[in-house]
């Protein structure tokens, strides 16, 4: 498979991956209240784990609104 066949699946993962990284990040930025760890932790997590940080940090990370 070349990379011409698998861009029409690789764009939208990265765009996935990019907007679950950025709406995290705000997010993380944003709210002071964790469930676990601290702000400069899930920065790390979710900047430099992909897809999965973002979404660990939704399922785990994000404490409640207030």
């Amino acid at each position: 498979m070349s990379i011409q066949e698998a861009l029409p699946l690789i764009i939208p993962i990265a765009i996935l991956e990019w907007t679950l990284a950025i709406v995290a990040l705000v997010h993380v930025l944003k709210h002071p209240h964790y469930r676990f760890g601290n702000k400069p932790m899930w920065i790390v997590i979710v900047l430099f784990i992909q897809i999965i940080g973002p979404i660990v940090y939704f399922l785990f990370g994000r404490g409640r609104d207030e």
